[in-house]
């Protein structure tokens, strides 16, 4: 029963900014590392952004520093993803995961608890 929840996706023009959101239904994202994915259609899944437990460490793909920034509000059991100056090649399915435990960051089967994912689409 253990899962996540994503929502925020959308469709947006080039430049635009979106905000996903990632909850936990059945346990406590506190204890948890918290990672981003996305999988658009013909490519594999790829590990965009990770944050760690307490907050202090984060991890970004190439194509997405320095215009997404993740972030987590325990208080309200809560991950969030802000995408700013998006593009058409950030079009995919966003899948947030949780995980406990070290090692790497960006690799799925890593992860234990997964979201539905929400679709991002930005076109022109």
């Amino acid at each position: 029963q253990l899962h996540a929840v994503e929502s925020g996706g959308g469709v947006v023009q080039p430049g635009d900014s979106l905000r996903l959101s990632c909850a936990a239904s059945g346990f406590t994202l506190n204890y948890y590392a918290v990672a981003w994915f996305r999988q658009a259609p013909g490519k594999e899944r790829e590990g965009i952004s990770s944050i760690s437990r307490g907050g202090a460490l984060t991890d970004y793909a190439h194509s997405v520093k320095g215009r997404f920034t993740i972030s987590r509000d325990d208080a309200k059991n809560m991950v969030y993803l802000q995408m700013d100056s998006l593009t058409v090649e950030d079009s995919a399915v966003y899948y947030c995961a949780a995980k406990v435990g070290g090692g790497m960051w960006n690799i799925p089967t890593e992860y234990t608890y997964w979201g539905q994912g929400t679709q991002v689409t930005v076109s022109t």
